[in-house]
């Protein structure tokens, strides 16, 4: 459905010309970005000619996708007003803002927190929906260049007062009794993350955590070494918010949480906390074939973390810069990053005072990433011998984990000429699979199968895509 506007929007015109993209173009661009969030949409060039020259505004989510879907070509964020569409349903830059001021970055997180559960605002329109396919790693340019220039705030005690723009009259005293109740939290989730993945993150703990326990608190009133505190447990909460949204394929969301975790890091003046941050922004780059830009993200982590980061943090900052390089295409650069990691993890000794979100590093997730890196490479018998020492010793609390490590070992067999090995991989990977909710495990094994797909004759690959079929078809 389209309103109409008072005449051609001359803007959206001028934008498509200088992005160079055609009107069949761009309606293929956003039918393309609606299937990847489950909308089945078909504008056609006739669709995008009316938008442009009787001024047609589409309604739901399609102008913040045709929006997105020029920012692509661009390779920048385009805001609804460049493209005359500023009076559509409204998707608020919530959640991108890096503020300077400590103040500030309360407000900008708490604002991200308080979207409900569905993604609404009382009474408002369907938030993430709206933001479908609005992913820009430029985003990410300022907050890890702030964090960079000033890791750490000089203060951030509120005193017990009522704040402006808030809606507490009475702001409670927060002691390190409620910090501490974050902190659990942010464990339970870590393990419940690792066993079942992502799932239905809107639902999930983490963010009615951070709604209803956290945004009072960070509202609150508190010491310096409380606040501190307070805001190491928030970066946690909130990176975990994201990282969840990222295994579901939230990207748009992940990049918001992300963007606040680094923020309330900087304010804990917590340096490894916010590598850590940056390390997940780097993967989240890497991920969507953002190498470059995840190199950068993964070395301002390293830079800024030598001397005060644990050697097995640092071997994890390293070895997220190998993945980066990789999918670049930097063989020379991945290895040395990957013998740097290796490196580090050897100095690693038990009585180091790691941070606990680093709970889940040793090398058998070193060899795990290692394994995506010579697969990303090209180079079948490095995946398969850094796949055999990650899957050496399998484990029920990283269920996720080891999925998706049989996957890659089932490329690495394809790629060696072993299809029967692959297909049997494949059958072990997707029984894990069926055990969690991941759209990241669902993309691996979908990639599994297109490479199966020269062999899709044979009874085991025939098989085994009949195995995939409820996974495939499961709603995201």
């Amino acid at each position: 459905m389209s309103r109409e506007q008072r005449g051609p929007n001359e803007k959206l015109g001028a934008v498509l010309a200088l992005a160079g993209i055609s009107n069949a173009g761009l309606a293929r661009r956003v039918n393309d970005l609606g299937a990847q969030r489950g909308l089945t949409l078909r504008y056609d060039k006739t669709s995008v000619a009316r938008w442009v020259s009787k001024g047609m505004v589409p309604q739901g989510a399609a102008p913040h996708l045709i929006a997105a879907a020029i920012g692509q070509k661009l390779g920048r964020p385009v805001p609804l007003h460049e493209i005359g569409l500023a009076d559509a349903d409204p998707a608020p830059e919530v959640g991108l803002a890096f503020p300077r001021d400590v103040r500030a970055a309360v407000k900008s997180a708490t604002e991200l927190y308080r979207l409900d559960l569905a993604g609404r605002r009382a009474g408002g329109g369907g938030i993430w929906q709206s933001l479908a396919g609005s992913f820009a790693v430029s985003a990410y340019a300022t907050p890890a260049s702030r964090w960079l220039i000033t890791p750490a705030d000089s203060s951030v005690a509120r005193e017990a007062r009522s704040f402006e723009g808030t809606e507490e009259s009475a702001p409670q005293k927060v002691g390190h009794s409620d910090v501490q109740k974050l902190r659990e939290a942010a464990e339970d989730a870590r393990r419940w993350d690792s066993k079942y993945g992502g799932g239905d993150w809107r639902s999930s703990m983490v963010p009615e955590c951070l709604r209803v326990e956290a945004a009072p608190l960070l509202l609150g009133s508190y010491s310096d070494d409380v606040g501190r505190s307070l805001f190491g447990a928030a970066a946690e909460l909130t990176r975990l918010a994201g990282w969840m949204a990222f295994d579901t394929g939230q990207q748009e969301a992940a990049q918001r949480y992300y963007i606040q975790a680094l923020r309330l890091a900087r304010a804990a003046a917590d340096v490894p906390l916010g590598g850590y941050v940056l390390a997940s922004m780097s993967l989240q780059a890497t991920y969507r074939g953002f190498g470059d830009e995840g190199v950068d993200l993964a070395q301002a982590a390293v830079e800024r973390n030598r001397g005060l980061a644990t050697a097995r943090t640092m071997s994890f900052f390293r070895l997220v810069e190998a993945r980066a390089h990789a999918r670049a295409g930097d063989a020379q650069a991945a290895g040395a990053a990957l013998r740097a990691a290796e490196g580090w993890l050897e100095r690693a000794r038990d009585g180091d005072s790691d941070p606990s979100w680093l709970g889940f590093y040793s090398y058998d997730r070193f060899a795990a990433d290692a394994a995506e890196c010579y697969r990303d490479l090209k180079a079948p018998r490095q995946v398969r011998r850094f796949t055999e020492q990650a899957l050496s010793r399998p484990t029920e609390e990283f269920v996720r984990s080891h999925g998706l490590r049989l996957v890659v070992s089932a490329v690495a067999e394809l790629e060696s000429g072993n299809l029967d090995a692959a297909c049997e991989q494949g059958t072990r990977a997707l029984e894990v699979a069926g055990r969690i909710s991941s759209a990241r495990t669902t993309e691996y094994v979908k990639d599994l199968l297109h490479r199966l797909e020269p062999y899709g004759d044979e009874p085991r690959v025939v098989e085994l895509r009949e195995r995939a079929r409820p996974l495939l078809m499961a709603p995201a």
